[in-house]
C-alpha cells in the first residue's frame, strides 16, 4: 500500500444502523473510503468493520478520534503495513481456442479458480494479496475483461496479536 493509505479495524455492535452511522461519519469529513469490508466476528454481538483510505497522519489520527466517539463503537485500531490483508475478486474473461490454455495457465500460476464456463466464456475466482490481484486484472485485459467484482480488503494483525490486546 502507498504511504497515504492505512487500514482501520473497527469492532462495533452487531446492531440494525450501526454501519450507516460510522460510514456517514466518512461522509461527513469528507474521506472517501477506498474498500470497505463488514462482517460478524468470533463473538456474533459484534461486527468487524475493516475500512482502507488514503490521507495523512493528521487526517488518520481526527478520523480515528472521532470513530472512538461513536456510541455503538467498541474498539477501533490502524492495521500495520505488514499485516496480513486478503480480497477476493470474481471476474468473467472471453476465450478463443488458442487463448484458452494461456488463460488456464495464468488461473493455475496464480492459484485462482475456475467456477463457471461457457464455450466463450469463463469465471474465475482469485484470493490473496490485493496486488496479487491488480497483477492477474493486469494479465486479463488483453483476453477481454467482461465483468468483474471486488470484495475489499480484510485484514489482521500477524502473531498472537488481536484487535483487544
Amino acid at each position: 500500500m502507498k504511504d497515504n493509505k492505512f487500514v482501520i479495524a473497527v469492532y462495533v455492535d452487531n446492531k440494525f444502523g450501526v454501519l450507516t452511522r460510522v460510514t456517514s461519519m466518512f461522509t461527513r469529513r469528507g474521506f472517501n473510503i477506498d474498500a470497505l469490508t463488514v462482517g460478524e466476528t468470533e463473538r456474533p454481538e459484534y461486527s468487524r468493520i475493516t475500512i482502507c483510505l488514503s490521507g495523512d497522519g493528521y487526517a488518520r489520527e481526527q478520523l480515528i478520534n472521532q470513530l472512538r466517539k461513536l456510541y455503538n463503537v467498541k474498539k477501533v485500531d490502524v492495521l500495520e503495513q505488514d499485516c496480513i490483508k486478503r480480497e477476493l475478486m470474481l471476474l468473467k474473461v472471453k476465450y478463443t481456442k488458442d487463448s484458452r490454455a494461456d488463460i488456464l495457465a495464468a488461473t493455475d500460476v496464480y492459484r485462482a479458480k475456475v467456477i463457471d464456463y461457457t464455450t466463450d466464456e469463463m469465471c474465475i475466482e482469485v484470493t490473496g494479496d490485493p496486488t496479487k490481484i491488480d497483477a492477474f486484472i493486469k494479465l486479463m485485459i488483453p483476453f477481454g475483461i467482461i465483468e468483474m467484482c471486488r470484495t475489499g480488503i480484510v485484514a489482521l494483525e500477524r502473531g498472537n496479536t488481536t484487535l483487544f490486546d
